[in-house]
């Protein structure tokens, strides 16, 4: 199942770049694995997949300590300050930074481990009340203040659109967010570029790549649904 899951959503990702006129090497698939076995995990990694995404923190640390170390992990969920310590050697890329106060940490404890690490601004670009993510007014200033910070990069933004039926209707968000990363790229920040694009998911991943997303985040159109407890 998972083999045909993923061939069907790599075929998609080549059809959205040729629509779009897109390097398909422009765009990289993460595998959303939240709450999967390590079973269904290695069943990807066996055909094809080095990059998985993961909400939290705990299972991101047991499945980096089981599984191959060529993958790249991605921590893509909201990260409390107090568990900073446990991903910050482990992870390529943290997509959900939305305050200083997180930057700080995640910079104080990349400075202790000496690693360096990179990260996204998480933007709530629809402004829905039930998300994470900064004000997109606010992000450039967030960014600013993010720059100066040691043993941190900001590599660009990313955001989580709202549950839709028709994803034609995120396509305004996604819009919104390449042009804010373009905006904020004008600045020419130090130590700040807006190569990366993270946003679209197992419904909408398909236009957000014709809006310019660098990651889509697909768990359920490769791993299925997730199983619930009765």
């Amino acid at each position: 199942m998972i083999k045909k899951n993923l061939d069907n959503v790599l075929l998609n990702i080549a059809s959205s770049c040729q629509k779009a006129d897109r390097d398909i090497q422009e765009v990289n698939l993460i595998a959303v694995s939240k709450t999967k076995p390590i079973s269904m995990l290695m069943d990807a990694y066996e055909h094809g997949c080095r990059e998985f995404g993961e909400n939290k923190v705990q299972e991101l640390v047991e499945k980096y300590d089981t599984m191959p170390k060529d993958i790249k992990w991605h921590m893509i969920g909201h990260l409390q300050r107090n568990k900073v310590k446990y991903i910050i050697d482990k992870v390529a890329l943290i997509h959900s930074v939305d305050s200083l106060k997180l930057a700080e940490e995640i910079s104080k404890e990349a400075v202790r481990k000496q690693v360096k690490i990179s990260i996204l601004i998480e933007v709530n670009i629809a402004g829905e009340d039930t998300k994470f993510g900064i004000n997109p007014m606010e992000t450039e200033n967030l960014v600013r203040s993010i720059a100066i910070l040691p043993n941190i990069y900001i590599k660009g933004l990313m955001t989580i659109a709202p549950y839709v039926e028709n994803p034609e209707e995120n396509r305004q968000y996604f819009a919104r967010l390449r042009q804010l990363s373009v905006d904020i790229n004008r600045k020419n920040i130090d130590n700040v570029s807006m190569d990366v694009l993270s946003m679209g998911m197992t419904g909408d991943y398909l236009v957000a790549i014709e809006e310019g997303a660098t990651y889509v985040r697909v768990g359920t159109g490769i791993f299925g649904e997730r199983q619930y407890p009765v």
